[in-house]
């Protein structure tokens, strides 16, 4: 069983510490996207990578449309590569979609988490009233449809829209990449689990440490998301980074480890 789990979603460990850091990472991408950040906390912890089912090199077979109907599913996933691993006392580094994925593992077993990174979180993506999301329900369906009938437009389209980075092409061109290789179908559907998602409600029930990352200039999790975030989780840290665009531990790694490392050093868990 552990072993299947570990194979099914090409789970990689390494680093020469005991703690664990678990990391996760966002919608259209796969684990190789941690490897600028990844490098600073070898020495210190024990690092874990995956990759979602349907993502990098996990088993495409083991997809379940049931199963990953919504983020609970994900978040099952998170908790059996944990237990796989017996890992516990876990700093999970969630980016995008994986803070609320990160946030429903948490509360479903908060024992074996110590503290939660998010990185450009958000609780819901879609405006409501007095609250901003960034989209209109329109918008995303408009979005959705686009995937649908033009899966590689689509992907040029929202790349550099999440990169920001406009002098960084090479990233860019990096998660056009990520995105084209997946499954279409797949992705379309955690695409709409991603932004119909609304997670407002269980915020409030985090009591563990969390460091909330914003971005400056962020089309997909704007600052008034950010804020509201630490807002409902109680005693969080929130810290506005420099750090352009959605993808801060690629276009700005060395900003993003400074704050982990600065939140963690000031953490008590």
């Amino acid at each position: 069983m552990p072993h299947d789990i570990l194979r099914k979603n090409n789970v990689t460990v390494k680093g020469k510490g005991r703690q664990v850091m678990l990391f996760a990472h966002g919608f259209g991408c796969d684990q190789n996207m941690w490897r600028f950040v990844t490098p600073a906390f070898e020495e210190d912890y024990k690092i874990v990578l995956f990759d979602y089912v349907g993502c990098g090199k996990s088993d495409i077979s083991a997809y379940n449309a049931d199963r990953y109907s919504n983020l609970h599913g994900y978040a099952q996933d998170v908790l059996e590569i944990c237990k796989a691993l017996e890992a516990e006392d876990i700093i999970f580094v969630g980016h995008s979609v994986s803070a609320m994925i990160g946030l429903l593992a948490a509360l479903e077993n908060p024992d074996i988490f110590s503290c939660m990174v998010f990185i450009g979180p958000s609780a819901r993506y879609i405006n409501d009233v007095d609250y901003t999301g960034g989209f209109s329900r329109e918008d995303l369906e408009g979005l959705l449809e686009v995937m649908e009938n033009n899966f590689i437009g689509w992907a040029n389209f929202l790349a550099p829209v999440v990169m920001k980075n406009e002098d960084r092409t090479e990233l860019t061109e990096e998660l056009v990449e990520s995105f084209c290789s997946t499954d279409p179908v797949i992705t379309r559907r955690f695409a709409e689990v991603t932004f119909f998602s609304d997670n407002r409600e269980d915020l409030s029930n985090l009591t563990m440490p969390c460091l909330v990352l914003q971005c400056s200039d962020d089309a997909i999790a704007p600052e008034e998301v950010g804020l509201y975030i630490h807002d409902k989780i109680k005693g969080s840290t929130f810290e506005k980074m420099n750090a352009t665009g959605h993808c801060p531990h690629m276009s700005h790694p060395e900003e993003t480890v400074e704050l982990i490392q600065k939140f963690l050093n000031q953490t008590t868990y």
